[in-house]
């Protein structure tokens, strides 16, 4: 018999979401909302992940501000694009996303609402082929990672990956991790630009993974969402290319969000390959139908915004020197911060927009209560979160946090 308790409420009408269970509230929604509430005007805010400009601005790009005034004179109609939207944006990121591997057949891709979207829509889509697949995750890593994959009811199999202490990728951990892996367990792996340590695979390192994944059967998940902001657009694929060559099976969650500072119009895409076009249709079919089921087709505008960028050589090369200023931008900002103590020197030899300090959460609340300098409990930061007037006293404060 039901329990009238809780499917009733005063009035006798039936309970549904009052009865929903308290969940733990995301830290670094939590993080951001203290951060602005804080009215110190010299606070920095280095904990959301967002590319900030020398004035401690969010820009838009200005190759993306002249694509959608084009499209605001172009565009005609706002129909339907259908299931996998705008096939033409996904056609014009093989080449910058997969290089030489641009032309396999057995690649397909589909746009997807940011990358959140594409890893939520690979991981369902490794359940529909195997309810019962492993996947290994090295940790700490992007903490959404998790529960996109949780919510895909997969099982999880963490391993060390970053040593914070040392400052160094666990590299001989990982490897015994792949080893010891069955075939067909799937790896969520970082293109480039590690979220949060910054501690990216060195080329050699790239090879034994592929050797190694190849060898045992093993099925390589990309997420690849910083690309162009650690040393260079095919630098940061180099990895994922290397993984492609070697593996018969590959997902790739690809994100626009960050090198085109398309942040709210999320802009992303889901790219598959298998042994053969064929399979790889198939399962296409698949990712269409869990897609249809979860959002039924992706926004838009800002895809339609890339592709128009992409598609014109002026707009294109306007791109590529703003994305150039951003990864200057960082690797500046990370040599100062690596030149002011031999304790950070570490921060210098990573890359992208986060790396990891070593502090632990009472050290962080200090910083936050001492000098408005908000940041995850772990240490993480967002290494161009603040203005260029900014770098020199958060240096400062967090060499003082190191010395107690």
């Amino acid at each position: 018999m039901l329990d009238q308790r809780t499917m009733t409420g005063p009035g006798g009408g039936a309970q549904l979401l009052e009865t929903l269970p308290p969940i733990e509230s995301d830290s670094l929604l939590a993080l951001i909302a203290m951060a602005n509430a804080d009215e110190r005007p010299e606070k920095i805010d280095v904990g959301v992940g967002v590319y900030r400009d020398g004035e401690g601005r969010t820009p838009i790009l200005r190759a993306v501000k002249a694509a959608e005034q084009r499209l605001w004179e172009a565009q005609e109609s706002k129909g339907y694009l259908g299931g996998f939207g705008d096939r033409r944006f996904t056609e014009l990121l093989r080449s910058i996303v997969f290089g030489e591997h641009a032309g396999d057949d057995r690649i397909m891709g589909i746009q997807t609402p940011g990358g959140c979207g594409a890893l939520s829509l690979g991981f369902k889509l490794v359940a529909a082929a195997n309810p019962k697949a492993r996947v290994l995750v090295g940790t700490p890593t992007w903490p959404n990672h998790m529960p996109v994959i949780e919510a895909a009811e997969l099982e999880i199999v963490r391993y060390g990956y970053y040593d914070r202490d040392q400052r160094i990728i666990r590299f001989d951990e990982m490897m015994s991790m792949l080893d010891g892996a069955r075939s067909g367990d799937v790896v969520l792996l970082h293109g480039c630009c590690h979220n949060p340590t910054g501690a990216d695979l060195d080329d050699d390192q790239w090879a034994d993974v592929a050797r190694t994944m190849a060898h045992r059967g093993l099925v390589p998940f990309v997420d690849i969402a910083y690309q162009g902001l650690g040393r260079g657009l095919d630098e940061d694929a180099g990895g994922l290319r290397g993984i492609l060559a070697a593996c018969d099976e590959v997902i790739v969650a690809q994100s626009c969000d960050k090198n085109f500072g398309v942040y709210r119009d999320r802009v992303g895409s889901l790219h598959l390959k298998t042994a053969r076009r064929g399979s790889t249709g198939l399962a296409m079919d698949h990712v269409a139908q869990i897609a249809r089921e979860m959002w039924s087709m992706p926004p838009d505008h800002g895809a339609a915004a890339v592709r128009t960028v992409l598609e014109n050589d002026d707009l294109r090369a306007d791109w590529l020197a703003e994305l150039g200023e951003m990864r200057d931008r960082i690797n500046r900002i990370r040599s100062a911060i690596a030149a002011a103590d031999p304790r950070l020197a570490y921060i210098g030899r990573q890359f992208g927009m986060f790396s990891m300090l070593p502090f632990d959460a009472v050290q962080v609340r200090q910083l936050r209560e001492r000098s408005a300098i908000y940041m995850a409990d772990s240490g993480r930061f967002n290494v161009i979160g603040m203005a260029d007037e900014a770098v020199s006293r958060f240096i400062a404060a967090i060499v003082e946090a190191m010395n107690g």
